[in-house]
């Protein structure tokens, strides 16, 4: 398994408008097993997105479906900034078989 964590901060007052672009079509990423974007209890423009890939593969590959391209293109004028990130081996978990 291949696994993403990550901080990303919205413009000021934009981060719903960013989780709401974030969520959609997140059923339809083959491979994709888990991705949860969370607020930062600390930060009220900070999200944090937690994935989980069944190959570090299929995440490069959904990089270039059409609507996770449309989706990056409408999100990136609302993103102020990229905090911490690290790429993860997942083991198992709820949900994760």
């Amino acid at each position: 398994m291949h696994g993403l964590i990550g901080k990303m901060t919205a413009a000021a007052g934009k981060r719903d408008e960013l989780v709401a672009i974030l969520l959609e079509g997140v059923h339809e990423m083959p491979g994709c097993l888990s991705y949860v974007v969370a607020h930062d209890p600390k930060d009220a423009d900070a999200v944090w997105i937690t994935e989980v890939w069944d190959s570090e593969a299929s995440h490069k590959a959904s990089l270039q479906l059409p609507a996770v391209r449309a989706a990056i293109a409408r999100a990136m004028p609302l993103i102020a900034g990229f905090g911490e990130g690290a790429t993860t081996v997942p083991v198992g978990g709820h949900g994760l078989g």
